[in-house]
């Protein structure tokens, strides 16, 4: 790793300043303007795909993340240099955040279409969202927690650069394959070549099932992944230069 290069040290310090505005300046709603928000949701922006890659939830959360572009994004950035470096990461990021909101589109009008086949209306279900009351006659047909997440999903935004991480992640993985790497509540080091598919499959369980432990988006870290095994793989069989 070395030495901060500069497109991570510049990287790092636009994401603490995001970071600490909507704290310094609470009255201009930074959070909602920047945070990826669903697209039926009157706060959705399209400029929300690149903003919310510098908004975090908390100090763990951004800490976490930095270290992360840090400690894998620094090797890349030497070997593929600046301008590929910083296509790899925004790709990543906005491919994390589109994977993210097609998996929240898909599951959202999945509910809304079982709602509207019990003859509820567009305002009845527009009034559900809004206030997340309904007809306790609808549990009849639809259970209480695809309801709460069909309200979540319109109300919850997404934020932090975990999408482009993982996508960074990726690609440290197949250019250092055997390189150790461990987790602070596993602390035995394992060549990334077998621990990085071990976290991305993590995510994907935990996306896919309802065992996951607080407000992750981990269909944004498997967006993230997938984008950048592609890109990786594909300058890898191609052999691409560095863009200086």
């Amino acid at each position: 790793m070395g030495r901060i290069t500069e497109v991570i040290k510049h990287l790092i310090i636009i994401n603490v300043i995001f970071f600490i505005a909507p704290q310094l300046l609470p009255n201009l709603g930074l959070d909602s303007l920047f945070a990826l928000y669903f697209p039926e949701n009157p706060k959705f922006g399209f400029w929300q795909f690149l903003t919310h890659m510098f908004m975090h939830g908390g100090f763990a959360h951004i800490l976490f993340n930095m270290y992360g572009l840090w400690a894998f994004g620094t090797p890349l950035e030497q070997m593929w240099g600046r301008n590929k470096f910083l296509f790899f990461y925004f790709s990543a990021g906005l491919g994390a955040g589109a994977i993210y909101t097609l998996v929240n589109y898909y599951q959202f009008n999945g509910v809304y279409e079982q709602l509207i086949n019990l003859g509820l209306s567009a305002t009845d279900i527009q009034n559900i969202l809004e206030t997340g009351s309904y007809n306790n006659q609808i549990l009849e047909h639809i259970s209480s927690q695809n309801l709460n997440e069909f309200y979540a999903t319109y109300h919850t935004p997404a934020v932090g650069a975990s999408g482009a991480i993982y996508g960074v992640l990726v690609a440290f993985g197949m250019a250092f394959p055997n390189a150790k790497l461990a987790l602070i509540f596993f602390p035995v080091p394992i060549a990334a070549k077998y621990f990085i598919p071990v976290i991305i499959l993590g995510d994907l369980f935990f996306g896919m099932t309802k065992y996951s432990v607080g407000n992750v988006a981990h269909f944004a870290h498997i967006g993230g992944a997938i984008i950048g095994f592609i890109i990786a793989y594909y300058w890898k069989q191609n052999q691409f230069n560095r863009w200086n």
